[in-house]
């Protein structure tokens, strides 16, 4: 009998126990690589819609000498995808709370592979707006979902790994569109087109790829009703807007000025800088600003937003340095030290948001926070560039510069006052 137990039966006995110990294990390792699998998707879609974002700077020298743009048109054309964008955020922000992420990521992604093929076929202003108008609104319907996504998908071994995907996954997409854009520009045969196909192809196994992917949310009724648009915010977050808020509008709208007028720039301050390194100006804000999230991932949230508003403050004289001789170098330092208060702000200001809420609150908050970031964004770079036809750039960049570094002021201001609150509520620590 030992000799038989010892045998082929032993095998099968112990294969069969093993199978049905290993089985929980087993199915719980698919299931954890299963979700790291559908975690990286979504961090993809991230920066492959920020990507896209930023994609056209180095091409807005391209699209002037073609066609004659002005700085104001250049402007409308960026302004129409954060506006577009911001539509999006307000009507759709928390559609995939109700639908799921997965219908609403896919169908996002197959209209933002539509808006590149439209940008890969634009021929002048008109059908260069009228595709980053469908951009802005496929991007704002998608980067909800995704970033809602990337939050489902926590892992309490990894804590604050969601959030941290959020901020660095957009500034990282935003340095690899400019830089790819910008190289496709000086080395490919026709640059104002491969680039949103090679994009377009991304975006289309994309969104093949989240089909195939399990759902994260709970669906539940309402989704027609969450179409109105409005704002909502629960009570932790709107706290924390009323205290970031002015940090957030300051780094936004530096941000903005970089990407749509930048290069101009770049081109005031050095005439002979080539015009496929124009657009650069922008890849340093977004590198710099990718390196920052990663290096303060750690540090506490409210330093590290003050940290950036003091950021602000060196960033802007510095960068208008390079109007009084200082040339290019002084405009790239200006705009790393404007990244670096970026990417300082945006992940402090997200971490505090993004801590205490509850799954149903996740894609409404974070479309809040879009909301107010583009509005920064857009509406001041559309300012500046009607004020470039009347004043030109040079006094336009200085007045830009000083608004900026107000709104740091006020925004150390409030987060001062809100530490002074916090300690005489909380005495003992």
């Amino acid at each position: 009998m030992s000799g038989l137990l010892s045998g082929p039966l032993s095998g099968r006995l112990t294969g069969r126990l093993t199978g049905r110990l290993s089985g929980p294990v087993a199915r719980a390792s698919v299931h954890r690589r299963n979700r790291a699998a559908t975690f990286a998707l979504d961090a993809s879609v991230l920066a492959a819609l920020l990507a896209a974002s930023s994609a056209p700077t180095p091409l807005y020298p391209v699209y002037q000498d073609r066609w004659g743009l002005s700085a104001l048109a250049v402007t409308v054309v960026f302004a129409a995808y954060s506006l577009a964008l911001l539509s999006a955020l307000l009507t759709t922000g928390a559609l995939s709370d109700h639908l799921g992420r997965r219908p609403v990521l896919a169908g996002a992604l197959l209209a933002e592979a539509a808006s590149m093929l439209l940008l890969a076929s634009a021929d002048g202003a008109g059908s260069l707006t009228a595709a980053r108008l469908l951009q802005g609104a496929a991007t704002g319907v998608a980067t909800s979902a995704a970033g809602a996504a990337l939050l489902d998908l926590a892992d309490p071994r990894h804590p604050g790994r969601s959030a941290l995907t959020n901020t660095i996954a957009p500034v990282a997409g935003m340095a690899a569109g400019v830089l790819g854009s910008t190289l496709l520009v000086r080395f490919a045969p026709a640059p104002t087109s491969t680039v949103y196909l090679l994009l377009a192809a991304l975006f289309a196994a994309q969104a093949i790829a989240v089909a195939f992917t399990a759902e994260t949310a709970r669906r539940h009724p309402g989704a027609l009703r969450s179409l109105r648009p409005r704002l909502a915010l629960p009570p932790a977050a709107r706290r924390t807007l009323l205290t970031t808020g002015t940090a957030v509008v300051a780094v936004w709208a530096l941000g903005g000025f970089y990407s749509s007028l930048g290069p101009g720039l770049v081109r005031l301050a050095a005439p002979e800088a080539p015009q496929a390194a124009r657009g650069m100006v922008f890849f340093t804000l977004s590198a710099t600003a990718t390196l920052t999230v990663w290096a303060l991932r750690r540090a506490d949230p409210r330093t590290a937003v003050t940290l950036g508003c003091l950021a602000v403050l060196p960033a802007a004289p510095l960068a208008l340095a390079g109007l009084h001789g200082a040339g290019a170098p002084a405009v790239h330092g200006g705009a790393a030290l404007a990244g670096a208060a970026f990417g300082a702000v945006s992940q402090g200001t997200l971490r505090l948001l993004l801590a205490p809420l509850a799954e149903r609150d996740r894609a409404a908050t974070l479309a809040a926070y879009y909301v107010l970031s583009y509005l920064s964004m857009s509406l001041p770079a559309i300012a500046a560039g009607a004020a470039t036809r009347q004043y030109g750039l040079g006094t336009t960049s200085h007045a830009y510069a000083a608004v900026a570094a107000l709104l740091a002021v006020a925004a150390l201001a409030a987060l001062a006052g809100s530490r002074r609150r916090s300690a005489a509520a909380h005495p003992d620590h």
